[in-house]
């Protein structure tokens, strides 16, 4: 084992600390912008989130992404890390990590990471089918899309498989492949996967013909502060190291993130004459997603660039699902597929010394819309063989009655917020 350097080590774990915290910051995000009679599920979808990957993760889905020796390119063996055994070792009674990576730190602490993003994946992906679907559909599915879907595409993507910088398209095409952070693993994988069950599942009850506004847009505010926040780790913390990388890769989020707020904005200001709340939080939300595939390559102002090009294209993209007729409910596509893909493919003219923009090469543009496209063709023929199956099996919805009534009395069997209560105790102290 290598000498460990304690630097590397404290900010990788402080960043998956802050990734982790992503998760309940989506809670926040999505559980504002649903009505108040389906809070509390799309929190619970989130609890789920956490609490199935971190189980498939420690099982077999670190093994299939980083650990288990490549089955073409696509997936890791899920046996050879199986129950972290290649990772974690007992000495003198104690667990510790049973090697140091390239960075001179434990093992350990990347399976904490990577089990962070795994995380945030899947919790982006029930925001599109937010008030109508059963928890208990929802739990099967995250444990068998991690274990399908994101996990061979991290594989492909960030351990030298099919899509990666060294992978063979790579080679084909003569340009290195690069997705910083997550812009193929992450946010288009997330956003297809969402559209294809929306798809499959159908629209909520009254919508087009009904208001569906959110019930809290303090909590959605809070959740894209608190995702600004955990995406420091993110995307800082991809550099796996405490060092120059990683303090660029804070600054470009940044600079992406505000010019993307500021864009919505004006954006929304000319089409409805307001500079709402929920279009800020969007903003921010859209600006972090289009920076992260870039946030190591691009210089500053490409990267303001880079942001304010996504936060009006997924502006306008958010309306798309009434003229197209799917019930996208919280815009998983429209911010995150449309954002993704913006960053993925920017890279090809913004990219430093490769990109078509930065160094004349047209190269760079053509493999990341290659893999752009491999990405989404991937993730949803997995997704539609898993949520078809659920579909025919378990069944995804709840009856249009409970749906009506609220998703929150029917499946977790309680409300977020008790005004009955309350009256009834104003009434006694009266």
């Amino acid at each position: 084992m290598g000498q460990l350097d304690s630097g590397n080590a404290a900010w990788i774990l402080t960043s998956a600390c802050l990734v982790f915290l992503m998760t309940p910051g989506v809670a926040f995000f999505y559980g504002g912008m649903v009505r108040a009679k389906a809070v509390l599920n799309m929190m619970m979808m989130e609890a789920a989130a956490l609490s199935v990957t971190i189980i498939i993760w420690g099982l077999w889905g670190w093994s299939i992404a980083y650990a288990g020796h490549s089955i073409g390119g696509v997936f890791g063996d899920p046996a050879t890390g199986f129950l972290l055994r290649d990772t974690m070792v007992a000495q003198d009674g104690v667990f510790t990590s049973a090697s140091m990576n390239g960075n001179n730190y434990p093992a350990s602490v990347d399976v904490g990471f990577q089990a962070a993003f795994a995380m945030i994946t899947v919790a982006l992906i029930c925001g599109a089918i937010a008030e109508r679907v059963k928890y208990s559909t929802w739990m099967i599915f995250v444990a068998l899309w991690i274990t399908f879907d994101y996990a061979p595409m991290a594989h492909m993507v960030w351990n030298g498989g099919l899509l990666s910088a060294d992978g063979p398209i790579s080679q084909a095409i003569g340009a290195a492949a690069h997705d910083f952070a997550g812009g193929t693993v992450v946010h288009i994988n997330a956003a297809v996967a969402a559209l294809i069950i929306v798809l499959i599942i159908g629209k909520r009850k009254g919508f087009g013909t009904e208001p569906m506004r959110p019930h809290n847009v303090p909590f959605v505010m809070l959740g894209a502060f608190l995702l600004w926040f955990g995406w420091f780790g993110f995307n800082a913390g991809s550099a796996f190291a405490a060092n120059g990388t990683a303090g660029y890769a804070w600054v470009s989020t940044s600079l992406a993130a505000g010019a993307a707020m500021l864009a919505w904005g004006f954006t929304e200001k000319i089409r409805t004459g307001h500079y709402t709340a929920i279009g800020a939080a969007s903003g921010i939300v859209a600006g972090l997603v289009a920076i992260t595939p870039a946030a190591d390559v691009v210089s500053p102002i490409w990267s303001i660039v880079l942001g304010a090009i996504a936060g009006i294209v997924t502006c306008l993209a958010c309306s798309l699902k009434y003229k197209l007729g799917y019930d996208d409910s919280l815009d998983v596509v429209g911010v995150h597929g449309v954002g993704g893909l913006i960053g993925t493919v920017a890279l090809g003219f913004f990219m430093q010394d490769t990109g078509l923009f930065c160094g004349g090469d047209w190269r760079q543009l053509v493999v990341q819309i290659v893999i752009a496209l491999i990405a989404m063709a991937f993730c949803a023929v997995i997704t539609t063989i898993i949520a078809f199956g659920l579909e025919k099996t378990v069944g995804w919805r709840v009856t249009q009655a409970q749906e009506v009534g609220g998703i929150d009395l029917a499946d977790q069997g309680e409300r977020a917020y008790d005004f009955a209560g309350t009256a009834s105790s104003v009434i006694k102290e009266m």
